[in-house]
């Protein structure tokens, strides 16, 4: 079987929280291929060079939009999106949709740190 596919996304002020996150958790996070929105994949990739990650467009430029299609083509298996509560989001829209999507997928989705630990800790190859 394949590995599974891991889908790493952050709100601006709460990319620093993710790949904080990610550097921790980095012996998990590397049991999965990761796929990750424009700069967060890039700041992940700084962090833990090591780790497989691709990356799709910024958020706002359609990366959330190329996410929630790999999720109806079932190629992503969870979705790890650290949001930032208090700031109003101009794609808010993508947001939710990906929301919907991983709800619709029967996929899981961790929108803080709290849930992130629980879904990777949750995973046993």
């Amino acid at each position: 079987m394949a590995r599974p596919r891991l889908a790493l996304i952050a709100h601006d002020l709460k990319k620093d929280d993710l790949v904080d996150w990610v550097g921790t958790h980095e012996k998990q996070v590397a049991l999965f291929d990761i796929v990750a929105t424009g700069t967060t994949g890039t700041r992940i990739l700084e962090r833990c060079p090591e780790l497989p990650v691709t990356r799709v467009k910024s958020g706002p430029l359609g990366g959330d939009q190329q996410i929630g299609a790999m999720i109806a083509e079932g190629k992503i298996h969870g979705v790890i999106f650290f949001v930032d509560p208090l700031t109003p989001m101009p794609h808010d829209v993508d947001v939710k949709a990906l929301t919907r999507l991983a709800t619709l997928y029967d996929i899981p989705i961790a929108l803080n740190r709290a849930t992130a630990d629980l879904m990777v800790k949750g995973y046993n190859p």
